[in-house]
């Protein structure tokens, strides 16, 4: 379906419902929680009897959980603060979400553009070109880390807000949302959950929720991403049966589309690190190398597709 930009247009801000039946999505003016169940439960019910479930989850979930703990919405995407070219690259980055469609630039528009100028400017350096070009890469190569690093610490921020809340209701939520879809019978396939967020709230509700997150990292003390993907499920024997596992239950197939805030990409290899959940600082727990929050990828065109190749993989499949 597709649908008017002037109508597109006319949702910003607004509460958006769309299920099975509706021709197009619909707004909704005012929230009412008894009519949203009257027509949501249903649909929902039946859906989960699907032989095949996957769930798409973006930064609503981090803000709602976020706001029944605080009151407020949490980490946005913050703009960086860039020393050199800013009036250029602040009008190719406004093109940049306007081609995409949503509006206002954040900071994943100025970090791909920010990317690009940075990757053009080395090309410039290596064909002997002008010092002036070498101070401004190196000052715009710290803008860009530092950007980063703010951002990353503004979503951990959120993270402690949220694990320091002294009042039970947010994590009863979230772990009844992510149960929700979870509780498969073992005659369906897993769950397989996808995520857009950088912050760590699904893993933290799965692990409250003692569901089991299934991706493609292997290896226990600093997990390495695997490209291939693996089948990888987990059974058990029940007590007095032989020869005839079972699938355990709360298993979930998890894939972050666009990375993480605890992934770094070191000497062609990307791991994920132990970043304890809402850290102070992002700097006292990573190691050298590229944090992998999309669309942070390294400079060439092949580590630029990977990680992220496969895991949309994942998703179109």
């Amino acid at each position: 379906m597709t649908t008017p930009k002037n109508q597109v247009d006319t949702w910003q801000g607004k509460h958006i419902l769309k299920l099975r039946d509706y021709k197009e999505p619909t707004s909704i003016e005012e929230l009412n929680s008894d009519e949203l169940r009257n027509v949501v439960e249903p649909w929902l019910t039946a859906l989960f009897q699907s032989e095949h479930l996957a769930l798409l989850a973006g930064a609503g979930i981090s803000s709602a959980v976020h706001y029944l703990a605080t009151g407020s919405a949490g980490a946005g995407m913050c703009k960086m603060e860039i020393s050199e070219y800013t009036d250029e690259l602040t009008n190719v980055v406004e093109e940049s979400a306007k081609k995409a469609g949503r509006g206002e630039a954040n900071i994943e528009d100025e970090i791909r553009t920010l990317n690009e100028l940075i990757r053009g400017l080395e090309i410039l350096t290596s064909l002997g070109t002008r010092e002036k070009i070498e101070v401004k890469l190196e000052s715009l190569k710290k803008d860009l880390e530092k950007g980063i690093t703010n951002f990353a610490n503004s979503v951990l921020e959120s993270e402690r807000n949220i694990v320091t809340c002294e009042r039970d209701e947010p994590a009863e939520y979230l772990m009844n949302f992510l149960l929700s879809f979870a509780s498969r019978i073992a005659t369906r396939e897993r769950l397989d959950l996808f995520t857009t967020n950088y912050d760590r709230i699904i893993e933290f509700g799965a692990e409250l929720a003692g569901l089991h997150l299934i991706d493609r990292f292997v290896g226990s003390i600093s997990p390495i991403f695997r490209s291939s993907r693996l089948n990888i499920d987990i059974h058990y024997n029940p007590p007095g049966i032989r020869g005839e596992p079972r699938y355990l239950e709360g298993v979930v197939n998890f894939t972050k589309l666009h990375g993480s805030l605890d992934w770094i990409e070191r000497n062609n290899t990307v791991r994920r690190f132990s970043l304890p959940y809402g850290a102070e600082n992002i700097k006292n727990y990573s190691l050298d190398g590229s944090l992998m929050i999309y669309p942070n990828s390294s400079k060439d065109r092949e580590t630029a597709e990977y990680p992220y190749v496969e895991l949309f993989r994942d998703f179109a499949s």
